[in-house]
């Protein structure tokens, strides 16, 4: 099982024929992921081929062609796609995800950073409307292990497994992962960190509390806002699988725009304590460091690794 994103996934590809959607592809396509087809106006009716050797899909060793659409709604009607994964420059990513929702797409996952805050909240608030999920923007998008791979998350750092995660950064996301390795994850979604996101950490630990192979839930926040202390709300009321949390920004400096357009603190809101604090008093187990908070995890499992492993 998985949360969005299953072996049975169709992947379109906006911006397909760019140099970030090329690479992302072969990746993508690399990690099993069904990729159907690309969506380019300019170059509607190519095919674009991709050398792929290391497939996991049984298509490695030879070309993998992948067709190219004029368009999200002639792209899901000759391949059934259900994503999109978005690698549109931020001038023209509002325009790219409004016509995926007028499509009627599942789920688009909006790789492309510096978007405007005014366009994703266009473009967040017309999907919710129509009923297309938002990943993102500026996320790695999200993985299944072993099944599918929408974005840029790398495929071979970890297994199938037993954890849940979802996060604000992209590369506290890999190192969790690469931690875990050992143990594997179900899916992990990377939400983005800026200001407005399509879906938000209690979004996922929803969608994880109803996933039955999914044991346990790894919560990465970061500074800014009060997504995190929300979140918190959430498990105290709904979450009944152990949750393990993770706040980057202990040691930023007040009142400064660290990373993330999200993460901006103001007073005592935002800060890496107050999270930590709202976490912890819902039960959450936070740790200090990455390596900390995989610590925790392999301790609530009861998978520790034997002494010098």
């Amino acid at each position: 099982m998985a949360i969005y994103l299953t072996k049975e996934s169709k992947v379109l590809v906006q911006g397909m024929t760019g140099g970030e959607g090329m690479k992302h592809t072969r990746r993508m396509l690399a990690a099993g992921t069904d990729v159907v087809g690309g969506v380019n106006p300019r170059k509607a009716g190519r095919t674009v081929d991709f050398d792929v050797p290391q497939c996991l899909n049984g298509l490695g060793g030879t070309p993998i062609a992948v067709p190219v659409f004029g368009t999200v709604a002639e792209g899901m009607a000759a391949t059934g796609a259900d994503v999109t994964v978005v690698f549109v420059p931020p001038a023209f990513a509002r325009a790219a995800v409004l016509e995926a929702a007028d499509a009627g797409i599942g789920l688009a996952v909006v790789i492309t950073e510096g978007i405007p805050v005014h366009d994703s909240v266009a473009f967040t608030s017309y999907a919710r409307r129509t009923g297309t999920r938002i990943i993102g923007p500026n996320c790695p998008g999200l993985i299944t292990p072993g099944q599918s791979n929408a974005g840029i998350i790398p495929a071979d750092i970890t297994k199938p497994g037993r954890i849940g995660l979802v996060s604000k950064s992209g590369t506290l996301t890999y190192q969790l992962m690469y931690e875990l390795r050992d143990i594997g994850f179900s899916t992990c979604v990377g939400i983005g960190g800026d200001p407005v996101v399509g879906t938000s950490h209690i979004d996922c630990l929803a969608a994880f509390e109803e996933d039955p192979d999914t044991e346990l839930v790894v919560l990465i926040g970061e500074i800014g806002g009060d997504a995190e202390e929300r979140a918190a709300a959430y498990v105290r009321d709904h979450v009944t699988k152990p949750v393990v949390g993770y706040i980057a920004g202990f040691t930023a400096p007040e009142g400064r725009t660290m990373g993330h357009a999200g993460a901006i603190v103001s007073g005592s809101a935002g800060t890496a304590r107050a999270k930590r604090e709202a976490l912890e008093a819902a039960g959450v187990r936070v740790g200090s460091t990455p390596t900390e908070t995989a610590g925790l995890v392999l301790e609530l499992l009861d998978t520790r690794q034997p002494e010098g492993s």
